[in-house]
């Protein structure tokens, strides 16, 4: 009887997951950066025990800014020098150059060091109205592409709207939009509510 070894016997199966965090850092989040950047970081913490985990983070006020692009878990920890209030809201530019940008880089990465799933969160508090380069139209098209052809998945996170309408809006399924208060307590069961929804993204 021939022995295999191990190895040639041996499934490989990436269960890596990159999460891009799309964060709202407009003027209306100013007295909630501290409960913000904790509940941020601790997220983060609790999904390293998931399995490797790879983190994006976008802030986005009328400006966009990408704080991380792709970096392990275990070096992403947000900070107040980080994540500061400003300006107006510019949802639809942050959430297409967001998708544009992570999308150049994995085509650019070879195939086998790329995550098997991405989970995109987009977090808001508070209606679009500074965006200069995007239309609904043109993210809904962007996000439809990412969900249709490389199944990424995304869930929306918004305050002080009606979440529901405005996920769909962007080409987001219902049933993965959620509100919440934008008060300090409103924020930890945000990223409570966000963190379960991740898990359970990435065990299905």
């Amino acid at each position: 009887m021939t022995n295999q070894s191990s190895e040639a016997r041996k499934v490989i199966v990436n269960d890596m997951t990159e999460l891009i965090f799309v964060l709202d850092r407009s003027g209306s989040m100013g007295g909630l950066e501290n409960v913000t950047i904790s509940g941020f970081n601790e997220l983060v913490q609790q999904q390293r025990y998931l399995g490797e985990t790879l983190v994006t983070a976008v802030l986005f006020d009328d400006q966009y800014e990408i704080l991380w692009n792709g970096i392990p878990a275990d070096e992403a920890k947000l900070t107040r020098g980080h994540y500061y209030v400003r300006g107006t809201t510019a949802l639809l530019d942050a959430v297409g150059k967001t998708i544009l940008d992570v999308g150049q880089r994995l085509s650019r990465t070879p195939e086998q060091n790329r995550p098997a799933k991405v989970i995109v969160v987009i977090t808001t508090d508070g209606m679009e109205n500074a965006s200069r380069e995007f239309t609904y139209k043109k993210v809904k098209e962007l996000i439809n592409h990412q969900q249709e052809k490389y199944s990424w998945e995304f869930i929306f996170m918004g305050a002080n709207i009606d979440a529901a309408a405005e996920a769909t809006n962007l080409g987001i399924q219902e049933d993965s939009a959620y509100g919440f208060q934008a008060s300090h307590e409103g924020i930890e069961v945000m990223y409570n509510t966000v963190c379960e929804a991740l898990s359970e993204k990435r065990r299905s």
